[in-house]
């Protein structure tokens, strides 16, 4: 590249091996490998695997299977590697700590000791627009060393109650999100010290260099989240794209409980991945 040029495109797909992958994963994934292409960028494929309940070794090797099946093609990934690896998020704990220790050095963090439960029961408990419970603050003010006394804890990110997150969303045009109302402190790291979803993704995405997340548009406030985080680390958050959510025949949002829509299924039924991209 040219000095002084725009930066290289670097997209990525990020599949959960927690179940088979469905048609909406399958759409996402194309928009992103589309786009990838139309830029003449680089896609990588990052195995999100940090959920060890859940987890499975065969979800990760059907993934590798629907996805190449589908025509989605990675110039880096766990299979094929590249200069920014691991590929696993599994394997990437060390780099995800180092960006918690960041955090709680400068005070954006706070341990919690209450549960999903917990916070579901509390009075009056609002969700957020990801019907995530927005959480009421029980432990944002109590003494750290009082909490960490008792029982495990998560660690929250401390929200500034009040602003407003704004940004131009490829996909889903102009997009704002308040904090503490739309969203409230959110989990970092979880009691068993595996780091949340939000800063894993944030962490991985800017060490991989990515320059647009292109995903669903039922993370639009997991953004909003993520930008907080960008910001609290120094680092410059990528471009967004948002995409639609694919819905069943009776207008349920597609998930991996949806196995008759899996690709595995639809592949094994004898459909054609160029008639079910004809069909959106």
């Amino acid at each position: 590249m040219a000095s002084g040029g725009p930066p290289v495109y670097r997209g990525r797909i990020a599949p959960s091996p927690t179940g088979h992958l469905h048609l909406g994963h399958a759409r996402t994934f194309w928009i992103a490998h589309g786009r990838a292409e139309s830029h003449g960028g680089v896609l990588v494929l990052r195995n999100e695997d940090l959920d060890g309940d859940r987890v499975r070794r065969e979800f990760v090797e059907a993934f590798f299977e629907d996805l190449r099946w589908f025509g989605i093609r990675w110039q880096e990934g766990p299979d094929c590697g590249g200069p920014h690896g691991p590929y696993s998020q599994s394997e990437r704990r060390a780099v995800h700590q180092e960006a918690f220790e960041r955090l709680r050095a400068a005070g954006q963090v706070y341990p919690c000791v209450c549960s999903r439960k917990d916070i579901q029961a509390a009075v009056r408990a609002p969700h957020a627009a990801d019907d995530e419970p927005l959480y009421p603050g029980t432990c944002r003010c109590r003494p750290v060393d009082a909490v960490l006394a008792g029982r495990p804890v998560s660690w929250r990110f401390r929200v500034p109650d009040g602003e407003v997150l704004t940004w131009n969303d490829g996909g889903q045009g102009s997009q704002a999100r308040i904090a503490g109302r739309d969203f409230g402190d959110f989990v970092v790291v979880r009691p068993d010290g595996v780091p949340s979803y939000q800063l894993a993704c944030v962490v991985d995405d800017h060490a991989m260099g990515i320059t647009e997340v292109v995903r669903g548009a039922d993370l639009l406030v997991s953004t909003a989240r993520q930008i907080l985080l960008y910001r609290a680390l120094g680092w410059a958050p990528p471009a967004f794209f948002h995409c639609p959510l694919l819905s069943d025949a009776q207008g349920v949002r597609l998930s991996k409980r949806h196995a008759a829509l899996s690709l595995r299924t639809l592949r094994d039924t004898g459909a054609h991945p160029s008639e079910l991209r004809a069909a959106w």
